[in-house]
Parts: C-alpha cells; structure tokens; sequence
C-alpha cells in the first residue's frame, strides 16, 4: 500500500468524463480523501491536459477523459512549515518581501507551499499572480522581488540578467576578516565569472566572528558563501561550506536592492529594516 510509503508518486489515466479526481487518487494511494486535499493546496497535485501541465489545486476541477492526474508526495517536504514571509513594499506590479531562513524562492513538483510565490499568492491582498525574477538560498534570509506581471517580471527579470540591480548583503563569518578597505573575490564558479565585494565591519574577539558588508556583481549558486569559503571564512551556520556541525542558521542576509523600477523608471531602494540583520 503505498500510504506506508514516505516518497512516491502516482500517475493515473482518467477514463471518463466527470470522475471524482480526489476518490480516484485516494483509491490509488491508500491515503484519505481529506488528505488528498491537502495535498493539493500544498501543490502536489498536478494534472496534464492537451499537452499542457498544471498544478492542480481545486477540489471541484472537472475532469475529462484523457487527462492524467500526477501525486507526488515526499512525507518530508509536505510536511514542512516555514516561518512566515513578510511584506516589506507593495508597488502593485511588484512587491518585495522578507524572506525568512527555510522558505525557498520556488517550489518543485513535490510541492509549492513552502515557497515565496505560493505565500504571495495565498496571502497578498488584493490577490494577484506571482512571478519569480531572482533567487535566494533556501537558508538565507532577507529581500526578494516578486512580481505580480508577466510583462514586470520580464523586465525585472531583464534588470538582474543585465547586472543592473545592486545588491547588498550583511554576513557574519567565523575569523578576523581584514578591516582595511574593501576585498574583492573574482574565482570562477562552476566554470563561469564571479565576482564579490566584501568590507569588514566589526569583529567580535570573544567568539572570533566578522561581520561584513557585501555586494556581488554575479549571481552564481551560493556565490558569497564559496567565495568567502575560499577565503577562509566561512559563513556562521554553513553547513554545506564551513563547519558541518554548526546548530546555527545561516548569517546571510540580502540587506539591500537599487534599481530603475520599470513600472514608474524612476531609481527604487528598498532597505531591509535593522531589526532583520544579523548581529554579532
């Protein structure tokens, strides 16, 4: 009986016109019918319609013959529960949220619930779509644009592929990071250019920790926590990068966001309140 599974996945032909797609998938996997339910608000459902597929979310979706409906169900990922996101700007287009440490920029066919645009979407009001335009850690924390336009999470899209966001981050690392003047780290990653600016800010002797500002001109997967990795010190809860046995969370936080906003072209900074920052 697959209930006893913690991972699988269904795939199911609909037969006829009209059938029940929550009985259906509740007879196939053994788990129950509210379940069932609740796997579909937290995006795990999916159904393929004419070439086309799609989350499938509401109960009550009229089913056609040939379509498939598609579970996947990881026991772990569905049962996970962020912290919440926070509003920090509405600009109607586009707002720009807090994200805190856990929640991930975009969700998989596992499931959306912990993701930036499924809490936007459930939880902006007025309603609107949400569009990711860039990403962040799943550990980190701090700004993230989403937009609520295809034609705005276009051009935000544009903005940051043209380098033409800058984006600020404070970070604590473990060591004496040098208090002279800005440091720049331009080793390759993954085979392409990377580039990041990081300025000690204060050091604290008693527990041998930094903190610095950072600004980075790429976007490379877990760019400042390679490079200052590779410069020997390695973000405070790094666990994939520094010290493998850290209880803490990860001290990186996107801090701050300057770009033309390509609603109003008018010069938009958004700066995360003191009270989100890491502090030593």
């Amino acid at each position: 009986m697959n209930s006893i599974l913690s991972r699988f996945e269904s795939h199911l032909n609909v037969e006829r016109n009209d059938i029940d797609g929550v009985a259906l998938l509740a007879a196939e996997t053994g788990l129950s019918k509210q379940r069932i339910k609740r796997i579909m608000q937290q995006g795990a459902v999916w159904l393929s319609r004419d070439k086309h597929t799609r989350r499938l979310r509401r109960v009550k979706t009229a089913l056609r013959k040939g379509d498939v409906l598609h579970l996947y169900f990881d026991e772990t990922v569905l049962a996970r529960v962020p912290a919440p996101a926070e509003l920090i700007v509405d600009e109607g287009a586009y707002s720009v949220w807090y994200k805190p440490g856990g929640m991930l920029s975009q969700g998989s066919r596992w499931g959306d619930h912990c993701a930036i645009t499924r809490w936007v979407e459930a939880h902006l009001l007025p309603r609107r779509s949400a569009f990711l335009v860039h990403r962040l850690d799943r550990a980190a924390t701090g700004l993230m644009l989403v937009a609520h336009q295809k034609r705005t999470a276009a051009a935000l899209s544009a903005l940051f592929q043209e380098r033409a966001i800058e984006k600020r981050y404070r970070v604590i690392v473990h060591g004496r990071f040098p208090a002279a003047g800005q440091h720049t780290i331009d080793t390759a990653i993954d085979g392409k250019a990377a580039i990041s600016h990081a300025t000690g800010l204060a050091y604290d002797p008693e527990r041998d920790r930094s903190l610095l500002d950072v600004t980075i001109e790429t976007g490379r997967k877990h760019q400042i926590r390679r490079h200052l990795a590779e410069m020997g010190f390695p973000v405070v809860g790094d666990r994939l990068y520094g010290e493998q046995n850290e209880s803490e969370d990860l001290q990186l936080t996107a801090c701050f966001l300057a770009f033309r906003c390509p609603v109003s072209q008018q010069v938009r900074q958004v700066v995360l309140p003191e009270s989100y920052l890491p502090q030593l």
